[in-house]
Parts: C-alpha cells; sequence; structure tokens
C-alpha cells in the first residue's frame, strides 16, 4: 500500500468509509499457532483472538493503526450447523491453550 501521501498523518477516523482490516488466511491451525506465538514473543499487542465456528482468528493492528486479521479456515466437516444441517456462525473467545496445543 503507497502511504506517502499519508505519511506523518495519523489513523483513519475508525467510524469512517475506508478499509476495515486486510485478512490473512493460513493453510493450516499449526501456521497461525506459529505465528501467534512470535507475535506474543515479541510483546506485539493483540486486539483479539476469536473462533467463528468455520474459522479460528486472531486480530492486531499493524504501526499505523490499520486492522489485521490472521485466521486458518475449519475443514468444512467441522463447521457447525443446526438441526436442520443450517451453518451456524458464532464469535467466541479463541481458545489460545488449545490453540498452542498444535505447536507440542
Amino acid at each position: 500500500m503507497n502511504t506517502w501521501q499519508s505519511k506523518g498523518s495519523g489513523p483513519a477516523p475508525i467510524h469512517y468509509p475506508g478499509l476495515f482490516h486486510t485478512a490473512i488466511v493460513f493453510p493450516s491451525r499449526k501456521d497461525l499457532a506459529i505465528l501467534t506465538k512470535r507475535i506474543l514473543e515479541k510483546e506485539y499487542p493483540l486486539t483479539g483472538a476469536a473462533d467463528h465456528g468455520v474459522s479460528e482468528a486472531i486480530y492486531l493492528d499493524d504501526p499505523d493503526q490499520n486492522g489485521v486479521e490472521l485466521y486458518w479456515d475449519k475443514p468444512k466437516e467441522l463447521w457447525p450447523k443446526d438441526q436442520d444441517g443450517n451453518l451456524v456462525m458464532y464469535t467466541r473467545r479463541l481458545d489460545m491453550h488449545s490453540l498452542f496445543s498444535e505447536l507440542e
């Protein structure tokens, strides 16, 4: 992204039109765990971590305060469904202990 025009300016106001966040998908849960561990080891702050039923994600802001989502998609056979077979997405706290168990 070109930031030359905005060099030295503050972040865009939160409730204005524009980029909400950048999302980067990882090929596996283990890959997400590896990067999350590295981020936390560097003491870079997370802004959130969520289990959405179909995916697991961590959230942070880049140095310019742009939102960044790092996630992996769960296999479709693990996606939550109701009794009629309809997809049921949600936002729950990500179990970090479970995520880091991928590294054992």
